[in-house]
């Protein structure tokens, strides 16, 4: 068990570190915080294979530390904890579906594993993502919104428009890369 434990805890590192790299490569920065990276793909993949507990971890340690590295404005403390702790936090909810993933790996079902588990389960942890910058969107970030425009509306088109692209180019080479990375380091 501490070999595994172990293991996870090295395997977080890493992602942390990965994560952080990835998202140093942008396409594009907005200036009041999101970019289109890849940083979220080591989180997922390291929640699909390793759970809940060390993705929501991993995730919120990541979101700290992307602040730390590449600060933006901070409106209100809770705003920070939202927009970076909480909301790469929530990237770790895939790791709800790890059980089942393991169960289709272990079964040699792949084709399974990818498009009943990993694909749904990395959805929702991005909509999670995205619903945390939308909601600090709607509570802080409402005063820039253009004359007449409502802010949810605001919100949802700043927030979409850099994690969408984000979200599906993390999702689509998580979907690439998982089979290689299970048949090379499969999962205990």
């Amino acid at each position: 068990m501490t070999g595994t434990r172990t293991r996870v805890l090295v395997e977080s590192g890493l992602t942390i570190g990965l994560a952080y790299v990835l998202g140093r490569f942008m396409l594009f920065k907005l200036p009041f915080g999101g970019s289109v990276s890849l940083d979220m793909l080591p989180i997922l993949i390291l929640a699909l294979r390793r759970g809940l507990a060390p993705g929501v971890l991993t995730g919120a340690i990541y979101g700290l530390l992307n602040y730390t590295l590449d600060p933006v404005q901070i409106v209100y403390p809770l705003q920070f904890l939202l927009d970076y702790g909480v909301a790469y936090g929530l990237v770790g909810l895939a790791g709800l579906g790890a059980p089942a993933w393991k169960r289709t790996m272990v079964a040699g079902r792949q084709a399974l594993g990818l498009f009943a588990v990993a694909l749904p389960f990395g959805v929702m942890a991005i909509v999670a993502r995205f619903a945390a910058h939308y909601a600090s969107g709607i509570v802080y970030f409402g005063q820039y919104a253009p004359e007449g425009q409502p802010i949810w509306l605001y919100s949802l088109i700043y927030n979409a428009s850099y994690m969408v692209p984000s979200g599906l180019a993390c999702l689509g080479l998580a979907l690439l890369i998982l089979p290689t990375l299970e048949r090379a380091v499969p999962t205990r």
